[in-house]
């Protein structure tokens, strides 16, 4: 079977151009990108007295707070319905805003690139964790929320090793694809 490598330049151009075009606009573009997730929540069994009342849960979350972008976020506002206790780390510097329906912004004046925050909830029932944040934006736009699973983190030679593996079977099915219809074609 001889290879017809001027199929496989054609097949295989665009898709390389496609990737070089996603990573030249993901590093170049100058912009915030402002994601947020839950790093936990948890309810915690405790006999203790607060303000002088018997307290047997206590509830706990943390909402995380990352600017993927190569430009500074700033005036990251995240809005409560209800706002308990709370720990930002690392620490920085905030401000607490009163908001007209009731609730409270807590607003970080700037998230550099790369830098992530984690805030702390705690508080005690019946509040629970979906009461508590309503939004997360900046100047530039909302915050994506993101759903995410722990697991473990691969070395990126490992990551770039399966990458192309799955590049290169890709561009095999795309040339079998081809011979297949070129043969039946004939």
């Amino acid at each position: 079977m001889n290879i017809d490598w001027n199929i496989v330049a054609q097949i295989t151009a665009p898709i390389v151009a496609v990737f070089v075009t996603a990573i030249v606009s993901r590093y170049w573009s100058e912009r915030p990108k402002l994601i947020a997730y839950y790093g936990h929540v948890a309810s915690h069994a405790l006999n203790s007295v607060v303000d002088g009342k018997e307290v047997t849960h206590m509830n706990t979350h943390a909402v995380v707070i990352r600017n993927n972008g190569n430009k500074t976020a700033t005036n990251v506002r995240i809005s409560h319905n209800v706002l308990p206790d709370f720990k930002i780390y690392p620490e920085t510097e905030y401000q607490i805003n009163e908001l007209p329906s009731g609730g409270k912004e807590l607003v970080i004046p700037r998230i550099t690139p790369k830098r992530e925050y984690t805030i702390s909830y705690l508080y005690f029932p019946p509040v629970t964790y979906n009461q508590i944040s309503s939004f997360i934006d900046s100047d530039t736009g909302a915050a994506k929320i993101v759903n995410v699973h722990l697991q473990q983190i691969f070395p990126r030679w490992v990551n770039a090793l399966v990458g192309s593996s799955m590049l290169l079977g890709f561009i095999a099915f795309l040339y079998i694809v081809y011979e297949a219809v070129k043969h039946a074609l004939s």
